[in-house]
């Protein structure tokens, strides 16, 4: 199954990249919102992880952006330091599927993906 991962922050990236490796996931890293926006219209992802705060253009631009080229067939989560009730309300009317807050549990973060992939995209 392939993941997408944007993050601007290339060590946590590689971190969230290392544990979806493990749990047998095909992942694919872009470091900011558009190169994000780009790779999703050109692949066939299973689940997208978006940080909120990237250069070039933020996670929520990019799940609009995101929705607007593929749909809503592919789960977005949300995974972004940005905490408050005003975030995540914008990250839920861009699009996304889920809100995580960092720091975050990898293993929480892995639970999340499966639950869309395997169970489909509805919690």
């Amino acid at each position: 199954m392939k993941i997408l991962i944007a993050d601007d922050e290339l060590r946590l990236r590689k971190v969230v990249a290392l544990h979806l490796k493990k749990a047998q996931y095909d992942v694919t890293e872009a470091s900011n919102g558009r190169q994000a926006v780009k790779l999703a219209e050109n692949n066939e992802f299973q689940c997208i992880v978006l940080d909120v705060m990237m250069p070039e253009m933020d996670g929520i631009e990019a799940c609009g952006k995101i929705r607007e080229k593929i749909g809503d067939s592919v789960p977005i989560i949300m995974l972004t330091a940005k905490a408050d009730a005003s975030d995540i309300d914008a990250g839920i009317e861009a699009g996304a599927d889920a809100y995580l807050t960092k720091p975050f549990s990898p293993k929480e973060l892995i639970e999340k993906i499966k639950g869309f992939v395997e169970n489909g995209k509805t919690e």
